[in-house]
């Protein structure tokens, strides 16, 4: 737990708590349960603010089985599982059985521990499946198991994400359920002390809705993620009129290429029907269109259906980053407005100063102050009593909000320190996963052209034994 003196930036979480002694992590500057990443050294020959990775993690999601299966309360358990050489782990092969909830869990406290994390987003729950009463089919299981192991890579690709103790746990724990209570119970950060900020109403904070002195470094960090989620939004889109042209996903044949290459196959048969001399090579012919068509469903449901799933998940992805970077930009509207109110508060202590000793007119405080002296006038507030006791006040006000816009102004920059590795992080996490995707995709178009270049060939010589008489 954080010192009482230990205050600033206590709401971005950055290393875990109770790390072994083993651990050699940054030492200096603000400490405790997850404030900062670990930076690389300058000699490392990166940049001072690049983040730096202490080991690896490898995590897997498999072997879902459904648990209390004749029951009301009947669940899914998946099987998760790590390789790793992080010092926080007690050992190098981790794993424990998790079910979906567990990993929500994981995710939502993540990210209330790390705010200036990119915390993945885990697969949404409200799926027809839960209304139909399917979600206990292979198919749904196998896709979230994937969609799981695909959270937890991400978790594991993050150098802070990597070491927390709650990810620890979740791969270690056998009481898993009393971690999850305790850590509800006693979150690794202090609960935000009611302060002069909570005493200013919602209407001045949320006043204006834009910073008001923009930091360029993150408006071109703001355009690129606006220009990066309409790219992956047109190529969702454009993936899927392709799928849908290729494959609609009915199991009967339908309006799309797999179901007119087998309208085509029963075509060519009943061609051979009534060409008597070569109805055993178009028959050949029909059933290499069967296979044909085959192909193409087995290539959309193997390799085009994941990549559009992966696709979209990398596009929620990105949604998460942008989040960061509006909660970068509430710190910094906090310090403005705070900044604006104490000048606010500041300029009411100089115009009491300025009645008491009689030089109201001669203040430059204009129509305002004078409005202002009036309306006091008609509330019998006017008198120098009154007036020196709200001065007095006042001051207590001033040295308030000074102190919470000094404050809010560390708490800002520490922020924004932050946020700049953890764009670094995410552009490698994003590159990774964009190479993972298109691989996979590429391979399974290489697979599915060489087979059909071997159902296709195979018809050659058939097709060369009809004889031709010239």
């Amino acid at each position: 737990m954080l010192g009482d003196d230990e205050d600033v930036f206590d709401s971005v979480t950055w290393e875990s708590p109770n790390v072994p002694a083993t651990y050699d992590g940054p030492s200096g500057g603000l400490s405790g349960p997850g404030f900062r990443q670990s930076t690389a050294e300058s000699e490392d020959g990166r940049e001072p603010n690049d983040p730096k990775w202490e080991g690896y993690l490898i995590t897997s999601v498999k072997d879902p089985v459904k648990e209390l299966a004749e029951t009301k309360d009947a669940y899914v358990s998946y099987l998760v599982s790590a390789k790793t050489n992080l010092p926080i782990f007690s050992t190098p092969n981790p794993s424990a059985r998790r079910r979906f909830q567990d990993f929500v869990f994981l995710r939502t406290h993540l990210a209330k521990d790390f705010p200036a994390c990119v915390v993945p987003p885990i697969p949404d729950k409200h799926r027809l499946e839960y209304v139909t009463g399917d979600r206990f089919s292979p198919e749904f299981m196998e896709r979230r198991r994937l969609d799981l192991h695909r959270f937890l890579q991400r978790l594991a690709r993050h150098p802070t994400l990597q070491r927390s103790t709650l990810l620890r746990a979740f791969f270690e724990s056998t009481e898993w359920h009393v971690i999850m209570h305790q850590h509800v119970a006693h979150p690794p950060l202090p609960e935000q002390s009611s302060g002069v900020i909570d005493s200013i109403s919602d209407s001045l904070l949320n006043a204006f809705s834009r910073v008001r002195k923009p930091d360029e470094r993150f408006l071109t960090m703001r355009e690129s993620v606006d220009k990066f989620e309409e790219g992956i939004a047109t190529s969702e889109r454009l993936f899927n009129r392709v799928r849908n042209r290729t494959n609609d996903g009915n199991p009967e044949p339908g309006e799309d290429l797999t179901g007119d290459y087998h309208d085509l196959a029963v075509a060519v048969q009943g061609l051979g029907f009534l060409e008597s001399g070569i109805t055993d090579p178009l028959n050949h012919f029909s059933n290499t269109l069967l296979e044909f068509s085959a192909l193409l469903r087995h290539s959309t449901q193997m390799t085009t259906d994941p990549f559009l799933i992966h696709l979209h998940s990398l596009l929620q992805y990105s949604h998460a980053n942008r989040a960061v970077l509006k909660l970068r930009d509430q710190k910094q509207m906090d310090f403005e407005e705070l900044s604006e109110y104490l000048s606010a508060v500041s300029a009411e202590r100089d115009r009491l100063a300025a009645v008491i000793s009689g030089r109201a007119g001669s203040t430059g405080l204009g129509l305002g102050a004078y409005i202002k002296d009036r309306v006091d006038a008609l509330r019998g507030q006017d008198d120098d009593r009154t007036r020196v006791e709200r001065m007095r006040k006042l001051d207590t006000k001033i040295r308030e909000l000074q102190d919470a816009v000094a404050t809010a102004h560390e708490t800002s920059d520490a922020f924004s320190d932050e946020t700049l590795r953890e764009q670094q992080v995410f552009q490698r996490a994003k590159e990774a996963e964009m190479k993972e995707m298109l691989g996979n995709y590429a391979d399974g178009q290489i697979e599915f052209y060489k087979a059909a270049m071997e159902e296709w060939e195979r018809i050659i010589p058939v097709i060369q034994r009809i004889r031709v008489d010239v």
